[in-house]
């Protein structure tokens, strides 16, 4: 009775103390005591006084829902019954409502069902229960109802701690029930009151898709109320659920597919047709009319395969999709845009012809089908293309709407791609050049009607990738009007990234340089524009100079002032320092088509206007770099960066970095504290070091001295990183292994005295991702400095150490180390090093594998679940038995009260076939995935299993 009040007052509290640190206490207090199994009784009793408030029952129903789904194993096997029994009075008491108590009433039932096997339950098992109970009392009849609707849904209800072993059984007692409820559900409609629930109910035991035969349901009287109600103004939502779930149904694979359901087909298409002119009755509810529409595209999707065929029938359906794509309310058009991606795919895919024998059969039958869809797709085009345009007043839209029209346009984008891979690129431009032209004539002298015209470029860029490289019908004429339309920014921006979209057409089509400066002068404009108009045109530059470098390459000199204005910030461009990078990348892709004397002169003069401003900085003394912004530094740091990355001459980009180290060496030296200016830099060292590769010379000694040093320091985990990739490049070179070995031992050395416990992981999980992305790096390309060295031993113990960490980059940096480690005989001369391997692995083989099933068993997220599997496969290929050993112990540690003998023989015995059989990682991922449900099944089993693992300890002695 104390606690009762406790809850009440607690609820009091929640809901109306105008203090909201008394609000959040009260919810504290009111989600722990939810936990205790206290918690079973109370909500019970206070489920049953009649002096309880609405908001005292709806915490409660909730609550004993939520301990009847989670924690039913705590309860001793004789409370079954009483529990039972008491929610069944419940469900009784609330069969009018309040309909969230009731409905929370009912989970907690299914919920006891789903654990209870049918023998245990009595009454030969639920639903014959609730058939019984129903006939017995039918007064109650709503409150059981709506049990028969949930008890379907939770079958895929993921939230009870069912075993997969007694949830599967479940389903095969539902769907050997099937016909039972559906009598129950046919005697309810005679109780007009009831239909619209017993519609409900009829869709959720649809969507268990059980084999039903459609000459069955096409004459059963759910099937015909159904049909029937589509326009009742009261039942037409609940009908258009059971529809619905009847057009999937039909193509379910366990419903035997669409020849032993088309009985029912031919029954439920006519009758949606016949619904096609309501879709454009101004009198419809705009919900009604999405209801319709909702079951026109169900149609298509789930038919498509039959549509495709082009038969006289399915373009019925295919029309009847053009009117629904027709309607001015966009989400209710776009509900077609799977189907037209579906259609797409088939249509122009090869396997969809397999059937037709051969190549000419083959041939002929594409060409047919492309023909007959080819009108629907150029309406589509027609349909579609102007729901792209910006509306007057978009400058005013709140971000959420702008946020909202951009992902409508970017859908539509998609859907004209569908189209131009049907109806090809070339023809769909020519749809969309009568647009564009259209909107040039209407735009005339009024600046303001630039809408149209923005729209029909937009949907031009989209489809740029299919228009063919060689057309010369309405690519001049677009090209040409481009230089006539007015400088609006909005219009700008797409215009820079429509010139930026094709050209590789222009690389094709101009001859030289001289017509594609008109084209840059574009793009120049939008520089000096606006921010968003210089950004794309950045963007487009980088794609010309991409696709034309070879045109452009002559004109170096011609083009530098671009490069100098954007990269120095001066003038009237407006391209931000983050696009600026775009033109970096492209005059870089311009150098690297020069000859060799040439690219190592125009590299010179790429990196002056970077590299000025940092030796300014560095020349005004350490005090002054030391405390500079970091953008300040960065922001050139990037760009050189970018220098080396694209520029592809391997000699110019070795000596730009070795003239250039004093400068980067000195920020280094001041800087190595700072995080963000220490990644930037190690980033440009890493492109310097991936370009230039073996022509670094005497500079990547200096370097990795360098970062070598002041990782002692600053731990900084990007120096880690730096070094990753120059293992990758020089781990294999004899004449670095020297200072390699140097580097990897001092570096290891000094992260493995950081990370000696799981919180030092939590607390640095980037050292730790780098650190072991780094020990993998050394295992594939230099395993012979890697393995035999004395950091090896202590990268294996500290990786056990923190294998467990949450943080998901980390962890999976670590099992992908341990699976390299278990998998070196596939590393180049890793074989050799077996030997020295296993003096390592096997003496701590027990503890690897307690800690990997610990891992597998919930003290990992089960979204690990597959990179810890192949951890533990790749140690049992590696070790066989004497890992199956290790694998026995540790699964022998869970208690049978979390994992039965049963589910414990199932796990072992597909690891010992994976380890004979040396199958892949899919033939493990079920069970294993099975055992993991098992031991997460709730809190308390995951505690108990992780409990006996112990995971953090690596030396377990015994169990208590």
């Amino acid at each position: 009775m104390e606690l009762q009040n406790s809850v009440k007052e607690a609820l009091n509290a929640l809901y109306h103390h105008p203090d909201d640190a008394f609000r959040m206490e009260a919810d504290r207090w009111l989600q722990n005591f939810q936990r205790t199994i206290d918690a079973w009784q109370v909500a019970d009793n206070l489920l049953h006084d009649a002096t309880s408030n609405l908001e005292t029952l709806i915490f409660c129903s909730q609550t004993l829902r939520s301990k009847v789904q989670r924690d039913f194993e705590e309860l001793p096997s004789e409370a079954f019954r009483p529990l039972r029994s008491s929610l069944n009075t419940l469900l009784k008491k609330f069969h009018r409502g309040p309909p969230k108590v009731r409905t929370q009433i009912s989970i907690a039932v299914a919920a006891l069902a789903v654990q209870v096997p049918p023998e245990d339950w009595g009454d030969g098992g639920i639903v014959n229960w609730l058939k019984d109970e129903m006939t017995s009392h039918p007064e109650y009849i709503p409150g059981f109802l709506e049990l028969l609707t949930v008890l379907p849904e939770e079958v895929f209800n993921y939230k009870i701690a069912a075993r997969p072993e007694r949830r599967r059984q479940f389903e095969k007692e539902l769907t050997s029930q099937i016909e039972v409820a559906l009598n129950i559900l046919t005697a309810c409609l005679k109780i007009n009151e009831l239909k619209e629930q017993v519609l409900e109910a009829f869709a959720s035991w649809l969507r268990l898709r059980h084999g039903i035969p459609g000459s069955l349901l096409a004459c059963h009287p759910l099937v015909h109320t159904a049909l029937s109600s589509l326009n009742s103004e009261i039942l037409s939502e609940a009908a258009v659920n059971v529809i619905s779930e009847l057009i999937h149904y039909t193509t379910a694979g366990n419903s035997g597919g669409i020849p032993v359901q088309m009985p029912l087909i031919q029954v439920i298409v006519p009758q949606v047709m016949s619904l096609k002119e309501q879709l454009r009755d101004p009198s419809k509810d705009e919900e009604d009319v999405k209801a319709i529409a909702r079951l026109f595209a169900d149609m298509g999707d789930s038919y498509v395969e039959l549509i495709a065929t082009g038969s006289n029938e399915s373009m019925m359906i295919v029309n009847s999709l053009l009117e629904v794509a027709s309607h001015p309310e966009y989400d209710i058009a776009s509900m077609t845009f799977n189907f037209w991606h579906s259609l797409q795919h088939i249509l122009t895919k090869r396997d969809s012809y397999t059937s037709f024998g051969n190549e000419a059969s083959i041939e002929a039958e594409s060409r047919r089908r492309l023909q007959v869809f080819q009108s629907a797709y150029e309406s589509l085009v027609s349909l579609v293309s102007s729901r792209v345009q910006y509306p007057p007043d978009y400058q005013t839209l709140s971000v959420e709407d702008l946020k909202e029209f951009k992902q409508t346009r970017y859908a539509v984008a998609d859907v004209l791609i569908d189209a131009a891979s049907v109806l090809g690129g070339d023809a769909t431009l020519r749809i969309l050049y009568v647009k564009l032209a259209e909107a040039r004539t209407c735009l005339g002298n009024n600046l303001n009607q630039w809408h149209p015209a923005e729209a029909a470029l937009f949907c031009i860029r989209a489809i740029s990738n299919y228009v063919s490289t060689v057309e010369a019908d309405v690519m001049p004429k677009i090209m040409s009007l481009l230089l006539e339309l007015p400088h609006e920014p909005q219009l700008l921006q797409t215009v820079c990234l429509t010139i930026g979209a094709y050209s590789k057409w222009l690389d094709a089509a101009l001859d030289g340089f001289p017509q594609l400066s008109s084209v840059i002068k574009i793009l120049l404009s939008g520089m000096g524009k606006s921010e968003d108009s210089a950004a794309a045109a950045a963007v487009a530059f980088r794609h010309i100079c991409d696709d034309c470098r070879r045109k452009l390459c002559g004109y170096f000199d011609e083009l530098f002032s671009i490069y100098n204005s954007t990269v120095i910030g001066e003038g009237s461009f407006k391209v931000s320092a983050e696009d600026s990078l775009h033109v970096v990348e492209a005059f870089s892709m311009v150098i690297t088509e020069l000859p060799a004397d040439q690219a190592k002169q125009a590299l010179e003069k790429l990196c002056l206007p970077v590299v000025t401003p940092l030796q300014e900085i560095i020349s005004q003394g350490p005090d002054v770099l030391e405390k500079k912004p970091v953008r300040e530094l960065t922001v050139h740091i990037d760009q050189l960066a970018y220098i080396f990355r694209y520029v592809n001459h391997p000699e110019a980009v070795a000596d730009a970095i070795q003239r250039l180290w004093p400068i980067l060496k000195a920020i280094f030296d001041v800087r190595a504290w700072d995080m963000r200016t220490m990644e930037s830099l190690c980033r440009a060292c890493k492109y310097a070091v991936r370009t230039s590769r073996r022509f670094m010379g005497i500079t990547i000694g200096a370097m990795l001295e360098e970062i070598q040093g002041l990782y002692q320091q600053h731990h900084q985990p990007c120096f880690l990183y730096l070094s990753s990739e120059v293992i990758k490049i020089f781990g294999s070179d004899p004449s670095c292994a020297c200072y390699l070995k140097n580097l990897i031992e001092t570096l290891f050395n000094c992260t493995t005295c950081r990370l000696t416990n799981i919180k030092d992981f939590t607390a640095r999980p980037d050292i730790a991702d780098d650190c072991f992305l780094l020990a993998s790096r050394c295992i594939r390309y230099c395993p012979q400095l890697f393995i035999p060295s004395a950091v090896f031993p202590s990268l294996v113990d500290c990786s056990m150490i923190g294998v467990t960490v949450q943080h998901r980059e980390a962890s999976n940096s670590i099992l992908t180390f341990l699976s390299d480690t278990f998998d070196l005989a596939k590393s180049s001369m890793g074989e050799q090093y077996l030997t020295i391997r296993d003096s390592v692995i096997i003496p701590r083989g027990t503890s690897i594998t307690r800690i990997l099933v610990a891992s597998l068993t919930g003290a990992l997220p089960s979204s690990r679940l597959e990179t810890v599997t192949y951890a533990l496969l790749a140690l049992t290929r590696a070790y066989g038995a004497r890992a199956l050993e290790w694998a026995r112990e540790s699964i022998s540690l869970i208690p049978s009260t979390a994992v039965t003998e049963v589910e414990r023989a199932k796990f072992f015995q597909a690891l010992t076939d994976a380890a004979a059989s040396g199958v892949d990682i899919k033939t493990l991922t079920g069970p294993v995935e099975e055992l993991s449900d098992v031991c997460r099944r709730n809190r308390t089993v995951q505690e108990i299993v992780q409990g006996a693992l112990r995971p953090l300890e690596l030396n377990l002695v015994s169990v208590s």
